[in-house]
């Protein structure tokens, strides 16, 4: 009897693996608790992920929720934490054997199925082996994980980890008190969870590139405070967040067909990097959602009926009853300020223009002609064009006041385009702005000219022969 007693405990030594784990007594009768697993404040509404933080933690391996939510795959679009399974899919992904209990209950088997997964709390608890369960309470403040590291056998009660509480010492909580809020409501059923962690073999995730799925999360939740309850749809078009108070077919196919594909272009042409930050693209339905909401949401009062780019609010605003030129115009702005800082407004603009009106042509962007045409043809007319050198070296102050400046930037970018020396005229102003921040020399060299006189007449003259529509 005795040698049977040494070996129980030898076995439960060797499959606890964890020097906290401890067996004692309580004031009423047997303790069995995890101890040393530190707590782990959670972070937006990633309880789950903070719980199997805590474990990883408690045993050596520094992780953060973020990396847990980022090896689940679920989609920030949801704008929540992860749900049971797809935090045992995040945990099997981190190395750890996880046995996932999802019991759907009703009023006859409730207590037979919580006694029973009790029961497999219990036992794994015997051998250091937590367990992450779900929980509900109005008072608690809705849906949340707990990690339940022990239970003491004579007071009936459990001793937890709760992410959305204090630190310190374990808190506790009664067998029957457990059982009244452990069922959770999913749609028209009630279910308990558990999870059972087990380490097997750390596997440590690896980085993303950009921005990670628990930073859009965050800021689609930031997002959310600031909407109202019903009618704006949500949807991550890599690297924007974009907003509309369209149905959420047409908001989702904006953001594909429109915010997808042109980002993809655009960058295959000239931008190697995403923003600097994630910006949200607002698709105002209407003129009178777009000027409402202007100031609702920013306190501002449009200058244009179109859209713009707002740096302060790292936004895009848009009146899209007006099209998507305009959006596409705005898109270039943020991707110029990541890859090329330097760029002079009247570069900015130009190229930005171009877009207003574009389609595919051999696989690549492609401007056309567009609405700015008629006007630029009469000011070259009445030779109220400013020459090119007077052009480019106007400050940003200076360009935004030219009555043409961004007609006459746009079709020098056209001119360019259709010479096929508007890539080229990019990547040498890149690469020389700090010699030529006009980019005037820059121009004249790609052009190969001397007289940009002689030039801005032939240019002219080929705007005028140009159509639209």
């Amino acid at each position: 009897m005795f040698v049977r007693f040494i070996l129980f405990f030898l076995i439960l030594f060797c499959f606890s693996g964890d020097t906290g784990f401890s067996w004692g007594r309580s004031s009423l009768g047997r303790l069995v608790l995890i101890r040393g697993i530190p707590h782990i404040r959670q972070k937006l509404c990633l309880s789950g992920e903070a719980c199997m933080v805590m474990y990883f933690r408690y045993r050596g391996y520094l992780l953060t929720q973020e990396d847990v939510f980022n090896v689940s795959r679920l989609s920030p679009e949801e704008g929540r934490g992860c749900g049971p399974k797809e935090l045992a899919l995040a945990g099997r992904r981190l190395g750890l054997e996880v046995e996932l209990d999802l019991r759907r209950i009703d009023s006859g088997s409730s207590l037979e199925v919580m006694e029973g997964l009790l029961g497999r709390i219990r036992r794994d608890l015997a051998v250091g082996i937590p367990s992450i369960v779900q929980v509900h309470s109005d008072r608690l403040g809705g849906i949340r994980f707990w990690l339940v590291v022990g239970y003491d056998w004579g007071s009936h009660e459990l001793y937890y980890r709760d992410p959305a509480g204090r630190g310190g010492d374990y808190r506790r909580i009664s067998r029957e008190s457990f059982f009244r809020i452990w069922p959770v409501s999913v749609h028209s059923s009630k279910r308990v969870v558990r999870l059972g962690l087990r380490l097997k073999s750390f596997q440590r995730p690896s980085a993303q590139k950009g921005f990670s799925n628990a930073e859009y999360l965050e800021h689609i939740l930031r997002l959310k405070r600031m909407l109202p309850s019903s009618g704006f749809h949500v949807v991550l078009q890599r690297p924007f967040v974009v907003i509309g108070d369209e149905d959420l077919s047409t908001v989702r196919r904006r953001a594909r067909h429109t915010v997808g594909w042109a980002v993809k272009k655009l960058k295959a042409k000239y931008f190697q990097k995403d923003p600097k930050y994630i910006l949200t693209i607002w698709l105002f339905k209407d003129r009178a959602s777009y000027l409402k909401h202007c100031w609702q949401f920013f306190r501002q009062r449009p200058s244009t009926p179109f859209g713009y780019y707002s740096a302060a609010h790292r936004s895009l605003v848009m009146n899209i009853a007006t099209g998507g030129g305009t959006l596409v115009h705005e898109l270039v702005h943020p991707f110029i300020e990541a890859n090329f800082p330097d760029c002079p407004a009247w570069f900015n603009e130009a190229l930005a223009s171009l877009y207003e009106q574009c389609g595919e042509e051999d696989g690549q962007i492609y401007g056309y002609t567009n609405w700015r045409l008629a006007g630029l043809q009469r000011a070259i007319r009445r030779g109220e064009l400013p020459s090119f050198k007077v052009l480019t070296h106007t400050n940003t102050e200076e360009f935004y006041r030219l009555p043409y400046g961004y007609a006459q930037g746009r079709y020098l970018c056209y001119y360019l385009q259709e010479k096929k020396l508007l890539v080229k005229f990019w990547k040498a102003f890149v690469r020389n702005v700090k010699e030529d921040p006009t980019g005037y020399k820059t121009l004249k060299r790609v052009l190969k000219v001397k007289d940009m006189g002689v030039f801005q007449r032939k240019w002219e003259s080929y705007v005028l022969r140009l159509r639209y529509p």
